[in-house]
This record gives structure tokens, C-alpha cells and sequence, in this order.
């Protein structure tokens, strides 16, 4: 199933507390949760302006389904064509 980048522009997304990152994950879950299995969240790094989320979805437009139904922006959703890390130069 393919994998997506979501790039949300959150301003002062580094500066959230751990209860707001605990709502806001609370918030994804459940609407993932409605949506069902066909979507599923990997995981999210938080940066100072911007949050990276990794979903596996069978396309785009669910993954832009989950962030209308749950009010995140997701200002750039790209699938994932490859992945390479330090052994690829093996």
C-alpha cells in the first residue's frame, strides 16, 4: 500500500506543549479511528513551523479526507516512491 508525506504548516508547532501534541494525536486517532483500517498513521516529527506526518493509505485523497474530517492542514501530501538509508551505499 503506498506511504505518504504530510507536510502541515503549523506556526510554533515546536513550541506545543505535551498535552497539546497528546490532543492533537488524540484527535487524529480517533478520526482515523471512524475512517477505518484502510489508513493508518506511522508517524509525525515535529519541526519549529511544521509537522512531517507518514500515513499508509491506498491514495491521496484519503489522506486529504483524514485531515478535512480532523481540521489539519496538510499543505503538501506526497507519496513516498523509495526509501534509502546508510546501508544503500552498501
Amino acid at each position: 500500500m503506498p506511504k505518504y508525506v504530510i507536510e502541515r504548516e503549523i506556526p510554533g508547532a515546536g513550541k506545543l506543549s505535551a498535552q497539546e501534541l497528546n490532543g492533537i494525536a488524540q484527535k487524529s486517532c480517533g478520526v482515523l479511528n471512524k475512517m477505518g483500517p484502510q489508513i493508518q498513521w506511522d508517524e509525525s516529527y515535529v519541526t519549529d513551523d511544521k509537522i512531517y506526518c507518514v500515513y499508509i493509505a491506498p491514495n491521496e485523497a484519503l489522506v486529504r479526507e483524514h485531515a478535512r474530517q480532523g481540521g489539519f492542514p496538510a499543505n503538501r501530501v506526497s507519496e513516498v516512491k523509495t526509501m534509502i538509508d546508510p546501508t544503500t551505499a552498501e
